[in-house]
């Protein structure tokens, strides 16, 4: 984890981030839809290396957020940077993107899902599934290459499409509630894997969840949004410190420390006028 320090802010910036350097910079976003505001002076940035989890109530335009990273909407106001890619029309393509469901072809195999993001560029087949076997035992999968995606269970068909998204080795990585639909004990499985997984890894990850304990267990930050605009409106640094293990970790005082400060800042939502 990045910090000890745990603070807020209003802004959804770590000030000991220098976003010109960042591998993913929104700033200033604001977008509507069908003449309501969504988002309003949206502001975050990602360094490499660094995982930030998005949290807030339903509606509060947290997947919203994502679509437009990734290019798939456009701003309303102000500007998104992902490396060297600043228009919508450059990100799309180099933003990889998981959604919660895991949208695998059902006529393709799981090695031929895995390389589809290698193809659209342009890839030949044999570098692509080169690379997809290369990485495939990392991410549990070496044995099931040849499996078409009926006959994998909802975490194995997760695995696939993270392997997929992380192939085209984009530096940004947008996680939209990857795990929200399985049950409690595959879940909690995954999120240590994609610890693992991502352990290595120099890419800037924005994960949205609604579960706040899945936020602190893998997130370096997480930021609080509010709706109606929606708005990042507090930030939690996350650190263990020398927790070895999962259970360690999820029963600590400091897990519940951090829960608090985030349960606070949601429920002031709930409260204010």
């Amino acid at each position: 984890m990045m910090s000890s320090a745990s603070q807020q802010t209003n802004t959804g910036i770590d000030e000991s981030v220098d976003s010109k350097n960042a591998l993913l910079s929104v700033s200033s976003v604001g977008f509507d839809y069908e003449n309501a505001a969504i988002l309003e002076n949206v502001n975050l940035s990602v360094t490499k290396g660094e995982f930030v989890a998005l949290v807030g109530p339903s509606g509060c335009g947290k997947s919203t957020l994502l679509n437009l990273i990734s290019g798939v909407l456009s701003v309303r106001t102000g500007h998104i940077r992902s490396g060297e890619h600043v228009s919508r029309t450059d990100r799309i393509g180099n933003v990889s993107y998981m959604q919660q469901k895991d949208l695998l072809l059902p006529w393709r195999s799981v090695a031929t899902n895995s390389q589809l993001g290698l193809e659209l560029r342009g890839g030949s087949r044999s570098e692509s599934n080169a690379q997809v076997r290369k990485l495939a035992e990392s991410f549990g999968l070496a044995d099931v290459l040849n499996s078409m995606p009926w006959q994998l269970s909802g975490g194995m068909r997760q695995r696939v499409a993270l392997l997929r998204a992380v192939l085209p080795d984009n530096p940004v990585l947008l996680l939209d509630e990857p795990f929200g639909a399985l049950d409690a004990i595959t879940r909690s499985t995954l999120q240590q894997w994609l610890l693992n997984v991502l352990d290595t890894s120099n890419k800037a990850v924005v994960l949205v969840t609604h579960d706040v304990e899945e936020a602190i267990l893998l997130a370096d930050r997480v930021l609080v949004m509010t709706a109606n605009p929606g708005q990042i409106i507090g930030e939690v640094k996350i650190d263990f410190g020398d927790s070895s293990s999962d259970a360690e970790v999820t029963t600590s005082p400091e897990f519940m420390i951090f829960k608090r400060r985030i349960l606070d800042l949601l429920r002031v939502q709930e409260i204010a006028p």
